[in-house]
């Protein structure tokens, strides 16, 4: 009989890593070449790595979101509105025409969120990431995470009930500062 290699833990993270890098970049070979990116750099760092078996997913996210930071940094992403029913692992389709314009209505308006608001989203709603989790692979406490969580959920709320984007929507000044208020 043949040797069978035992499967690395990080290949049954694969499929939930191309899933979140496909939302977040909404292109699938720039979903690829991320995911790609990520498992380079966890298997160079597979040595020194602290934390359970538990912990993995959340470091493995952590990566991912983190490379996906850097290159949009590098080279600032431009918006592309492709539904999220392309991105392939996504919703199977029914074949209805009001569940694809549901579909569109939900990522049109995810596609308005901050950034930070929608990866949150897509962690804790979509991978089911626990709120510790999550704000491990953001690098932010568990009150921002609980905090942004709420907005988003409030926002892509209103934006789905048919509520027209407001170009501040109370938390963004003009130019795309936030707002900053006096304390005394």
């Amino acid at each position: 009989m043949l040797f069978r290699r035992q499967p690395h833990p990080i290949e049954a993270e694969i499929p939930r890593l191309r899933r979140f890098a496909l939302a977040l970049t909404r292109e699938r070979d720039s979903a690829d070449d991320l995911v790609q990116d990520c498992i380079a750099r966890a298997l160079a760092a597979w040595t020194t790595r602290r934390g359970d078996a538990d912990a993995l997913r959340p470091w493995l996210f952590a990566i991912l979101h983190n490379r996906w930071r850097s290159r949009q940094q590098r080279d600032w992403a431009r918006p592309d509105n492709r539904p999220l029913e392309d991105a392939g692992e996504g919703p199977s389709e029914s074949g209805g025409q009001w569940e694809k314009l549901e579909l569109r209505d939900l990522d049109a308006a995810l596609a308005l969120l901050p950034e930070e608001q929608r990866a949150l989203l897509l962690l804790v709603g979509v991978e089911g990431l626990s709120y510790e989790e999550a704000a491990r692979v953001q690098a932010v406490p568990v009150g921002t995470v609980m905090s942004r969580l709420a907005r988003a959920r409030d926002r892509l709320r209103r934006l789905t009930d048919g509520e027209p984007p407001h170009k501040n929507d109370g938390q963004w000044g003009e130019g795309g500062r936030p707002h900053l208020r006096r304390v005394k």
